[in-house]
């Protein structure tokens, strides 16, 4: 019977993938190997001080239900672990004052608590039955050994999850501008092809809007690094600030940003929306800057802003299309400084 045992059990190892399946054939060996009408695994939660019953194994006339919490100094496992007693085939003398068991008629009693590396207490794993039942060498060890395995996958899975969120932030971080929050150069590319993907099966038109913040050097000159972060920082917030559920706003880098959207009809955009979004962009940018200490009047952005065919050409050439119409703005714009506020 312990080769069969150990044969399952380095099956069920090669092969589940979760803590539920791990557990539930584990808890049909244990079955066997103690002759108990019911194993379950608990948690415990010390603060709120409750345990919870999360996978049983129920045969013949003992029932202990999953989903079931107890207050924790209500039950067996409280009192086995306070006076370090594990076992017993005599429940209802030993514990007489554990309403629980005598509820759920328990004449035999055996777990062990399963600690973390960390030393903190999981759970429980227990074996039951309304009969007498005397406890085996072989069911101890094997209760142990597998109260062991149950702890090393809880913690595989808990540092798994752990690598999952790092990797998760990680990605996050990388594909967000970490000065204004909006997503970044790559991002950006990323979300390009996706909305040119759409804008192919809506057979619409793609529109692109290349910004550039005139005299953002000056203002960084004048008046410090941290006045010109706090000024992409409030650029960033009002570009977002009126963005469409479809829009993609982002920082290219430096002192550029780039708003992108779908044209509202099938075929080509026209010249109304597009003078739209470069009214709604500039009046969103032109205005009053508080930058801590510094007030001043921005008189406005260079835009470029060109609609374009996704069958016939690609974001990134796209892109390079407004970032071209951006500098012939540029161009044609008189030097209007921003105006300091005293």
């Amino acid at each position: 019977m312990s080769d069969i045992i150990l044969a399952r059990v380095s099956e069920t190892l090669a092969t589940e993938q979760s803590l539920e399946s791990l557990v539930r054939q584990l808890l049909e060996m244990l079955e066997i190997v103690t002759d108990m009408e019911s194993t379950y695994l608990t948690k415990v939660d010390i603060n709120a001080r409750l345990q919870h019953i999360l996978y049983a194994r129920n045969s013949k006339q003992m029932q202990i239900p999953e989903g079931l919490s107890v207050p924790w100094g209500d039950t067996l496992c409280k009192r086995a672990i306070d006076s370090r007693c594990f076992f017993s085939d005599e429940v209802a003398e030993h514990w007489a004052d554990c309403d629980a068991a005598k509820t759920l008629g328990i004449t035999t009693y055996m777990s062990i608590p399963i600690h973390l590396a960390d030393g903190s207490l999981y759970g429980t794993l227990c074996a039951t039955s309304t009969e007498k039942k005397s406890l085996s060498p072989r069911g101890e060890q094997v209760l142990q050994l597998f109260a062991s395995l149950i702890a090393q996958y809880i913690q595989k899975e808990s540092l798994m999850m752990q690598l999952r969120e790092a990797n998760a932030a990680l990605i996050a971080h990388s594909y967000t501008d970490a000065l204004t929050g909006l997503p970044n150069r790559r991002a950006i590319f990323d979300n390009l092809a996706t909305l040119f993907s759409l804008a192919r099966h809506l057979k619409r038109h793609a529109i692109i809007a290349y910004i550039d913040l005139d005299d953002f050097k000056l203002i960084n000159d004048r008046y410090g690094h941290e006045a010109g972060d706090r000024f992409l920082i409030e650029v960033g917030r009002r570009l977002t600030g009126g963005q469409a559920e479809e829009e993609i706003v982002g920082r290219l880098g430096g002192d550029e940003f780039m708003v992108a959207c779908l044209s509202k009809n099938d075929g080509e955009a026209d010249s109304t929306q597009i003078n739209v979004i470069k009214t709604q962009i500039s009046a969103s940018i032109a205005g009053e800057y508080w930058l801590g200490n510094v007030h001043l009047i921005y008189p406005g952005a260079s835009l470029g802003v060109v609609a374009v065919d996704p069958t016939s050409i690609d974001a990134d050439s796209a892109l390079q299309m407004a970032d071209t119409a951006m500098y012939q703005d540029k161009k044609g714009k008189s030097k209007t400084r921003f105006l300091p506020v005293d």
